[in-house]
């Protein structure tokens, strides 16, 4: 039987729920990290020690394998040939296994020559510390492409939540390790001093041993349940066989359009490790928030619809019309509320979050500002990850890769024309002041960009420059998949479904509840009044979308009126 709509929904609504429980877990790992760490050199060692091995999640993992492996295993699960699919899935893993291993030995050997390419900025001691934790943490981004390929799996059966839910394990080891090795190793776990340096290095040792030991945790949580639904997985290194060769053929040009994104996330890192000290992880906690509505949203649906359309292999175009416009719709209509408040209370948000120990009001301002340059292109993002899984169904990865090399190179361009300028601009008292002579066309000397290892620190905006590239060059990502799809598909392709109109009503009733909120609870405790406006902001949006007519806001109100006890 073919799937529908309501199929549809109820899986991406699975994905949304463990992408949720994943990423508010990971709210409170980053929240830690915050109040130990705060903005500081030593917080950008460690995010970019993580980010450093991150190229080979990003290009061996679940993105490469949803859009090579799952429509070539989801169809031979649907056309009864179950033997042949877990052969297939034995002999992806293997190459996983393999790749993984030679990936993490050379990254763990040349991790000095690695730290010096991409984060050419970092000296001293931050350079230092970032190498021994590429040491650390690479092992543990292993097991995590094999985690990966448990998803695969998971998801070609329908059983959506439990590889979305998974990295909660991985969060909480993090977590257990930053609070416990906090209280064993500082006199003042409660307000942290970044002038403990050498105590707080040892901390952040710690945590990438928590990660890798996360890593680990989370591939064995979800291997029982894979290794019950594929009675038939054999592991081998088997390149043979026509469905491996279909799989292979698809993953080149997957992992070279994987690699384009992940040469924009290495150019961020290059590029921030430039700027002032705690560009790096103001710019990692701002993606963090910016990251939650691609995930639940765009990334959920995307998820949800590609094994179906990969399953059915449907092509026909009223069905394709429908199934985009109410995909676009679900995500134009919660992305929507999302940018209103990353832009008009993005710093509530980032306080209620974030804001605790080293991590105080100019870090709390400086993420909301890089927050608001991710925000511009908040939209097109999430829409795209909808655009991209239709082209991956009809097995077509070509073009998402052409289209994602010029998203970088567009991003790169803008982010760098602006960044320096930027970086001239600071948070000295928590105000904007310009700190420096413009125009620039360079990064500060070392001895300024370095000022916040320890002692007093100075916060500056060039990270902001670098997610206003990042916005723009969304846009034109979106832009051309849509031209992509109206021209080889005949398919239409409308930004919020054929909701959107009503959707503009709300989005200025939300936006002025948020302003009204910044004047009325500005003065409680931020993780009060943050919270409350925040709560505030999406209940008005959702109740005048009911009014307006927005079909996603019935459909919320429905599922929360059933969820609610009767009498």
């Amino acid at each position: 039987m073919a799937p529908t709509t309501g199929d549809s929904r109820r899986s991406s609504t699975l994905v949304a729920s463990g992408i949720l429980l994943s990423r508010m877990s990971g709210f409170v790992r980053q929240r830690a990290i915050g109040h130990f760490f705060g903005l500081s050199g030593l917080a950008d060692a460690f995010t970019a020690a993580f980010r450093i091995p991150n190229l080979m999640q990003n290009l061996l993992g679940e993105g490469v394998l949803s859009a090579s492996f799952i429509p070539v295993y989801a169809r031979l699960l649907e056309e009864g040939r179950d033997e042949e699919a877990g052969r297939v899935a034995g002999a992806i893993a293997g190459l996983l296994a393999i790749a993984a291993g030679i990936i993490t030995l050379l990254a763990v050997v040349f991790a000095d020559p690695l730290t010096g390419l991409l984060a050419p900025g970092y000296t001293g001691a931050r350079r230092a510390l970032t190498v021994d934790l590429v040491r650390i943490i690479t092992p543990g981004i292993g097991f995590l492409v094999l985690s990966a390929w448990c998803l695969g799996i998971l998801n070609s059966h329908r059983r959506f939540f439990l590889s979305y839910v998974a990295p909660v394990v991985w969060n909480l080891i993090q977590i257990v390790v930053l609070v416990a090795g906090g209280f064993l190793l500082l006199d003042s776990p409660g307000t942290p001093s970044l002038a403990d340096r050498s105590v707080l290095e040892q901390l952040a040792r710690a945590l990438g041993w928590g990660t890798l030991v996360g890593g680990v945790a989370q591939l064995l949580i979800q291997l029982p349940a894979v290794l019950r639904l594929e009675p038939h997985l054999r592991a081998s290194l088997d390149v043979r066989r026509d469905s491996v060769k279909r799989v292979l053929r698809a993953f080149v040009p997957v992992v070279g359009g994987r690699g384009v994104v992940q040469l924009s996330a290495y150019l961020d890192l290059l590029l921030a490790s430039l700027l002032a000290a705690g560009a790096v992880t103001a710019l990692a906690f701002a993606q963090q928030l910016y990251l939650l509505p691609v995930s639940l949203f765009g990334m959920s649906v995307a998820a949800a619809e590609l094994p179906e359309m990969s399953r059915t292999g449907d092509r026909d175009v009223t069905v394709l019309d429908r199934r985009l416009d109410d995909g676009l719709a679900r995500i134009g209509f919660y992305v929507t509320a999302a940018t209103v408040v990353f832009l008009v209370v993005g710093d509530f948000l980032v306080g209620a979050l974030f804001r605790s120990g080293s991590f105080g009001r100019s870090d709390e301002i400086l993420v909301w500002l890089i927050l608001i340059g991710f925000s511009i292109g908040l939209l097109a993002t999430t829409s795209s990850r909808l655009l991209q899984s239709l082209l991956y169904a009809t097995e077509d990865p070509r073009t998402p890769a052409k289209t994602a090399a010029l998203r970088v190179a567009v991003s790169a361009a803008i982010g760098v024309l602006i960044m320096f300028q930027l970086d001239r601009f600071g948070l000295p008292d928590g105000q904007i002041r310009q700190l420096g002579d413009l125009p620039a066309f360079g990064p500060l000397p070392p001895e300024l960009r370095d000022v916040g290892d320890a002692g007093e620190r100075t916060l500056r905006l060039g990270a902001m420059g670098l997610t206003i590239g990042a916005g723009v060059g969304a846009w034109v990502e979106y832009l051309l998949l849509r031209s992509a799809l109206v021209r080889n598909l005949g398919v239409q392709v409308r930004l919020g479904g054929s909701q959107r109109g009503r959707m503009i009503v709300p989005a200025v009733a939300a936006a002025a509840t948020g302003l009204l909120g910044r004047v009325l609870l500005d003065q409680l405790p931020r993780w009060i009044g943050g919270s409350l406006t925040v709560v505030l902001v999406g209940l008005v949006y959702v109740l005048v979308a009911t009014r307006t007519g927005v079909d996603e806001a019935h459909t919320l109100a429905r599922q929360v009126r059933r969820r609610l006890p009767s009498g």
